[in-house]
């Protein structure tokens, strides 16, 4: 599967934004997908992530109740819908996603992962 993701940008402190991460190739549905972000100068970091089953969900402590992973199989696309955006939310995130994942297991570390997308900016200003 070829990843790619869409929705990135510049907003204010307070506001939000909706990342897409779109599949070409295999459908995502065959997958374990997860969002990371990489700040500048920091280790890239696991955000959201949803096992193949979609049961299982993981939230990293700094963005739960603010972001939401969510799929839409028919169009082969995985979303991660971002409120009350932090100027500390301000990184390049990626989708990225596991072929034959266990069933009910999400994966948080980056060497999980066999795909990935090319990132989308994500500024949030002050």
């Amino acid at each position: 599967v070829q990843l790619f993701e869409t929705g990135g940008g510049l907003v204010e402190a307070g506001g939000s934004l909706r990342l897409t991460c779109g599949g070409t190739g295999r459908a995502l549905s065959n997958y374990a997908v997860g969002w990371f972000r990489q700040a500048q100068g920091k280790e890239r970091e696991a955000v959201a992530a949803t096992s193949w089953s979609g049961e299982a969900l993981y939230y990293a402590d700094s963005v739960k109740a603010r972001f939401t992973i969510s799929t839409d199989e028919p169009r082969n696309t995985v979303f991660l819908q971002m409120n009350s955006l932090k100027p500390e939310d301000t990184a390049v995130y990626y989708c990225a996603a596991k072929l034959f994942p266990s069933r009910d297991n999400y994966y948080i570390r980056p060497n999980d992962y066999d795909h990935w997308g090319q990132g989308t900016q994500v500024t949030v200003s002050s």
